[in-house]
C-alpha cells in the first residue's frame, strides 16, 4: 500500500539545506585550529537553546550560537570577545551555501505539487538572508522560524505552533530534517518525518521509527514523488 501524501513538507535548514563547512572552518580558525572543539561547540549551542527554552525565555539562535562559542573557547583558554563571536557566527549562517543536490531537489518536489515551508531555530531575518544568499527563496511557499513562538525545535510547541501556522493537522505535516533531535520531536509531537542522514548524523535510537531515511534531499524527492496524489 502506498503512502499517502503530507499536505505540508517542512524543511530544517541549517545542515539540512545549507552546508556548514563554512562555518566549521572558521570556528576551527577561531579555536586554534582544534578540530574537535567544533562538535563540542555544536553540542553547547543546542544544549544552551534547550536551557534557554526550558526557562520560558528566548534568545536569537545566532546570539546563543555565539554565547557558547565564547563558552568552549573560555574552557580552552581562548580569548574571544562578545563582538568577535556574534560577527563571526551571524555572518558565517547566513552566507552558507546549499548541498549540490538541494536546488533540483526541490525543484522535483514543487513540480510535484508539495507545499514548501521552511522551518528553522535561525531567525527570520536570518533566514530571509540565508535564503536570498543560498539562492532558495523561490523554491518555498513559506518560512517560519520559532521566532514566532518562542521557543526552539525540539519542544512539541514548536511543533504545533507551525501546524497551526500552515492551518494542518500535525498528522498532515512532514519534517525533512537532518538532525536526529528535530526528526524524533517532530514525531513526538504527531507528525511524520524525513531524515537526511548527512555524514556525522543519526537518528536517536529511542524515537518512533522515521517514515523514510536516505543519505540526501535528492533520494528524499524522488521515494516522495511515487506517493500519489490528493484528489
Amino acid at each position: 500500500m502506498k503512502k499517502t501524501r503530507p499536505t505540508v513538507l517542512f524543511f530544517d535548514v541549517n545542515e539540512t539545506l545549507l552546508d556548514l563547512t563554512p562555518l566549521k572552518k572558521k570556528v576551527v580558525d577561531v579555536l586554534d585550529g582544534k578540530e574537535s572543539l567544533v562538535s563540542l561547540w555544536f553540542s553547547t549551542f543546542l544544549h544552551y537553546s534547550l536551557v534557554t527554552s526550558a526557562s520560558g525565555k528566548y534568545e536569537h539562535f545566532a546570539s546563543i550560537g555565539a554565547a557558547t562559542l565564547q563558552m568552549v573557547a573560555a574552557n580552552n583558554n581562548i580569548s574571544i570577545t562578545k563582538e568577535e563571536a556574534e560577527k563571526l557566527v551571524t555572518e558565517s549562517l547566513r552566507n552558507l551555501p546549499p548541498h549540490p543536490e538541494v536546488k533540483a531537489a526541490l525543484a522535483r518536489l514543487k513540480k510535484e505539487g508539495y507545499t514548501l515551508v521552511s522551518f528553522t531555530n535561525s531567525s527570520n531575518e536570518g533566514v530571509k538572508k540565508q535564503f536570498e544568499n543560498a539562492g532558495l527563496t523561490e523554491y518555498f511557499n513559506a518560512r517560519l522560524s520559532v521566532e514566532g513562538v518562542g521557543k526552539f525545535k525540539p519542544f512539541t510547541e514548536a511543533y504545533d505552533w507551525a501546524a497551526a501556522e500552515m492551518n494542518v493537522k500535525p498528522e498532515e505535516c512532514m519534517l525533512i530534517a537532518a538532525h536526529g533531535w528535530d526528526v524524533a520531536g517532530a514525531l513526538w509531537a504527531g507528525w511524520r518525518a524525513a531524515f537526511i542522514s548527512r555524514p556525522g548524523q543519526q537518528e536517536y535510537p529511542l524515537a518512533p521509527k522515521t517514515e523514510i531515511t536516505a543519505p540526501d534531499l535528492a533520494k528524499i524527492a524522488a521515494i516522495l514523488a511515487t506517493y500519489p496524489k490528493i484528489n
